[in-house]
């Protein structure tokens, strides 16, 4: 161990279980990290970032590890453990949820769901919300989000039925090119058979989800569970009677929303609302 690397606790954290993993695998293989480095093409300074527990690893890095030791999906278990560490307490338990999740009703009222944001769209609302983190901590995150999204291209992935506000629609997140570019994914969207839609109106009023949002999950059970989502706070809730009440304020939204192809409509209408002419005035 050379000078200056801290001693790993496996039982410490999964991140220091995953940096104590790939040390082993490393000497065991006999391999220094400038030729790691060479083989998984991830820098030497990453590289040891992640084996000392000072970094994260980034998804693809654990395919390309267990590949380069020979170790069956290994390291890419390894990364599931790390990837639900980092979620806080009140998300952690949403987030495994919504991994098993048959069926996804959300409502946002702000913002596009993470499950349909384009790249740079999560990046322009994730560097704003912490203008302090670095370019690293940005793109893993960043990374997390779209790794998320992978689910809905599953065979078997979850249906999703999303209601946003025509808000939403409107307002400029990262710039016009970047929304123009999320309001194309969101039409493209509307064309999969498994994912619906629908936009509230702003003429529609006041509702009772209004000043927050709300994820419905259906679980292969046929459980179904509520996440409410309010500025900085989160809550999951289980309980049978507030989880069907929750449900029939998102059902009542729903039936006053647009229809999925009148949405659909007013979605390319504010798409050319960002034409690439006006890029100039961003």
């Amino acid at each position: 161990m050379t000078s200056g690397t801290r001693e790993l606790d496996p039982a410490h954290s999964a991140r220091d279980l995953y940096g104590t993993e790939l040390r082993r695998q490393r000497q065991l293989a006999d391999i220094s990290l400038d030729r790691l480095s060479d083989i998984v093409n991830y820098s030497k300074t990453q590289l040891h970032g992640v084996e000392t527990a000072e970094r994260l690893p980034f998804p693809p890095l654990s395919a390309k590890l267990d590949a380069a030791f020979g170790t069956g999906s290994l390291f890419e278990g390894l990364w599931g453990i790390v990837q639900r560490e980092q979620f806080p307490d009140r998300y952690r338990r949403f987030m495994e949820l919504a991994a098993q999740a048959i069926d996804i009703h959300e409502y946002a009222g702000h913002l596009v769901p993470g499950l349909l944001q384009t790249e740079a769209y999560a990046r322009a609302l994730l560097r704003v919300g912490d203008p302090e983190a670095s370019e690293e901590e940005i793109e893993r995150k960043v990374g997390l989000r779209l790794e998320r999204q992978g689910r809905l291209r599953e065979v078997d992935g979850p249906y999703l039925w999303v209601v946003l506000e025509e808000g939403v629609l409107r307002r400029p997140v990262g710039g016009r090119s970047t929304m123009r570019e999320q309001l194309a994914a969101l039409l493209s969207f509307t064309k999969s058979p498994r994912l619906k839609i629908q936009v509230i109106p702003d003429a529609h009023g006041e509702h009772a989800l209004l000043d927050s949002s709300l994820t419905l999950l259906t679980l292969p059970n046929t459980t179904t569970v509520a996440y409410l989502e309010s500025n900085y706070s989160g809550q999951l809730i289980e309980d049978p009677a507030q989880v069907m009440q929750r449900r029939r304020a998102y059902d009542l939204l729903r039936a006053n929303a647009l229809s999925p192809r009148d949405s659909a409509a007013m979605i390319e209408a504010a798409m050319e609302g960002f034409t690439p002419c006006e890029q100039q005035q961003d």
